[in-house]
């Protein structure tokens, strides 16, 4: 169990580090910064990347909300979702840290937002709650879905990581002016701790809408679109 711990930290760390790092470091340049799509696009390097690396190990979860669609979705032992939780949460938070401690090494840099997700003021379009709600819930579920159909026994063999990779890509380009995607309650949670805005209040927002979304599109895998994989 300590060593599929310690590849969801590392899973999470990275996915944070690299996704968020690419928000805070290399799209904060007018002329030279990667834009919202390579934000997108480092999201989805970051689980393509570690899913292969470390997934064998752990399943490769890297996010709350996934480890409990996996649970629903009788891939994961529910007394094991508590401890991925906390190894996710940790992993997002020594990430955030590590960046904020690189980001700050800049004169004139000012945590601001520092790749927070939010509704609202807090929203880069400014996208009410509802929106936040709906379009985090949404994704989530369709995520569930590509992770567990692309590792599903009627799936081919080794392309599990590239479609989940590609998903969060895509989640990101849809969703990025919304909240600027979350789907990813410890993400959420590790930068929001070192924002100077009012992230952290909003952070309920950014565990309620992906947990109950991973749950739903688990249950439409489960129950409309499973194959019979004996779990299931």
């Amino acid at each position: 169990m300590s060593k599929r711990l310690a590849a969801e930290f590392f899973g999470t760390f990275w996915l944070v580090f690299g996704g968020c790092g690419s928000a805070v470091l290399a799209a904060a340049f007018p002329d030279l910064g990667i834009g919202f799509a390579g934000v997108a696009l480092a999201f989805g390097l970051t689980v393509v990347t570690m899913a292969y690396a470390v997934g064998g190990i752990s399943g490769g979860h890297f996010n709350p909300a996934v480890s409990l669609g996996l649970a629903v979705g009788g891939r994961l032992d529910w007394k094991d979702l508590i401890p991925y939780w906390i190894a996710q949460v940790l992993g997002a938070i020594v990430a955030a840290a590590a960046l904020y401690a690189i980001a700050s090494g800049k004169a004139d840099w000012t945590a601001g937002g520092f790749a927070t997700n939010g509704y609202g003021e807090l929203s880069p379009g400014g996208y009410a709650l509802s929106s936040a709600l709906l379009i985090e819930t949404i994704l989530t579920a369709g995520f569930l879905i590509v992770i567990l159909g692309s590792t599903s026994k009627i799936a081919p063999v080794g392309f599990g990581p590239l479609a989940i990779g590609l998903a969060l890509t895509l989640i990101h380009l849809i969703s990025i002016p919304v909240t600027n995607t979350s789907v990813h309650p410890a993400r959420s949670t590790g930068v929001a701790l070192f924002a100077e805005t009012a992230a952290i209040g909003q952070l309920w927002v950014f565990w309620v809408a992906p947990l109950i979304g991973a749950a739903i599109g688990a249950l439409i895998w489960r129950g409309l679109l499973a194959p019979d994989e004996g779990a299931l």
